[in-house]
């Protein structure tokens, strides 16, 4: 069972940290190109997509979770079937996209409302990119597929794939083709194509018989594409929650001043950091207990969950030993101005409480995924949405940013006491009844 965890883990926490790359591969290149407007520019544009796409991970931990149980149990038409209808809802999504551009970027533009010497920049950089949503969100659909055929070694070469060509298409754009900026978004569009290039390439060769099961008018009946959206549409409410805390405590941190975001946005990738590693050990359990719910195997399910929430809690121990002693050192990594150094160090302690109180939560997320329990999992996080908003609103204003910091904390802690109670109290005496 640990080869098995540590099979998919592995490679996903890779996949993880190199996804960043790619925003930080075109930042690098436009800062050598002298203007400070380009790196402005490239910063928002990175924001304006993950607001958008941010709101379709469905496309993969939805896949992931069905493709895994037809795994479990067998059966080959209806992981051929989760396949097709995984990337044909990505393709109509990147169509309506595509269509809405106009008014998606003047909305964006208005949300993250960026300077006039970064504007026109901002918008150039936009209208190239969304040519590369079609293969941005079929690549996710793919990845969730990989990964419920307990396959995440594909998904870290699409990943690793995707930043080489953008690095080796940028660098040819802006300098040898002498398109200036705009070659920067075009690398990056020619890269996500490729990534899609890839994972078909895989998809073909390697499960071709499984492709040959593909019905496509068992794809389409009513009642199981209604099963397929409600999944779907509680993944999709659950990133919106998500969205709605991260907006909340950006937008609080941005009113304290300059020195409070820039604490938080530091203390923030520690917590970026942390949930890398715990996001591999969640599609470990998206694909495992998916695979064993799958097979109604409940002694395999068990003990998947128990061998995960081992290495989980391992993991957690590593980053609080981590954030306890080395804060400062790690905080020095990340910048060298010592007035944000100084003033982080005093709400260190936050960064040792992340791994302690959100370790479950990361984990359960997988399982409850793997499991299809998607309307628990999002009733769950509602209910830790709510204890952040009243908690923070309930304490007093003199508290300072350390208030904005506990209600995060117990908003963490709440994800994962809640879905340890429904897990226990409900989904459990469902597992016990399978034949």
């Amino acid at each position: 069972m640990n080869k098995r965890i540590l099979a998919i883990a592995l490679p996903s926490i890779v996949t993880n940290i190199t996804v960043p790359l790619l925003g930080l591969i075109d930042i690098t290149i436009a800062g050598h190109l002298g203007h400070t407007e380009y790196m402005g520019a490239i910063a928002v544009g990175a924001m304006m997509f993950n607001l958008i796409y941010w709101n379709f991970g469905f496309l993969r931990m939805g896949t992931a979770g069905l493709t895994a149980q037809a795994y479990g149990r067998g059966d080959k038409q209806a992981a051929a079937t989760v396949l097709a209808r995984a990337t044909a809802l990505a393709a109509t999504i990147a169509t309506v996209i595509l269509v809405l551009q106009v008014p998606l970027q003047w909305l964006l533009l208005t949300v993250v409302s960026p300077s006039p010497e970064v504007l026109d920049f901002a918008r150039q950089y936009f209208y190239i990119c969304v040519w590369g949503a079609p293969a941005m969100l079929i690549d996710m659909a793919l990845k969730g597929w990989f990964l419920g055929m307990q396959d995440s070694r594909t998904p870290m070469f699409m990943a690793i794939g995707i930043n080489i060509v953008n690095i080796i298409t940028s660098l040819a754009a802006v300098f040898l083709l002498d398109m200036g900026f705009a070659g920067i978004p075009m690398g990056t569009v020619v890269a996500e194509y490729a990534g899609m290039a890839y994972g078909i390439t895989v998809v073909y060769r390697r499960h071709r018989h499984i492709l040959r099961n593909i019905d496509w008018r068992k794809t389409l009946v009513a009642s199981e594409m209604r099963h397929f959206f409600g999944i779907n549409a509680d993944i999709f409410l659950r990133s919106a929650c998500l969205m709605a805390v991260n907006l909340f405590f950006v937008s609080v941190g941005a009113r304290s001043g300059d020195v409070t975001l820039a604490v938080n946005a530091l203390i923030m990738q520690l917590f970026t950091l942390f949930s890398y590693f715990m996001d591999g050990f969640a599609f470990s359990g998206e694909a495992l207990a998916g695979r064993y719910t799958g097979a109604r195997d409940r002694t395999m399910l068990r003990s998947c969950i128990r061998h995960i929430f081992g290495w989980g809690t391992a993991v957690a121990i590593i980053f609080m030993l981590a954030y306890t002693f080395g804060a400062e050192p790690i905080f020095g990594i990340i910048t060298n101005d010592t007035t944000v150094i100084t003033a982080a160090m005093h709400y260190r302690w936050w960064c040792v409480a992340i791994p302690v109180a959100g370790m479950a939560g990361f984990v359960w997320d997988g399982i409850y995924i793997g499991l299809t329990a998607t309307r628990e999992m999002l009733a769950t996080i509602l209910l830790s949405c709510a204890t952040y908003f009243a908690l923070y609103f309930a304490m007093p204003a003199d508290m300072g940013n350390d208030r904005l910091w506990l209600a995060f904390i117990a908003y963490l802690a709440m994800r994962g006491v809640s879905q340890t109670a429904v897990y226990h109290y409900r989904l459990k005496r469902h597992i016990e009844q399978w034949t």
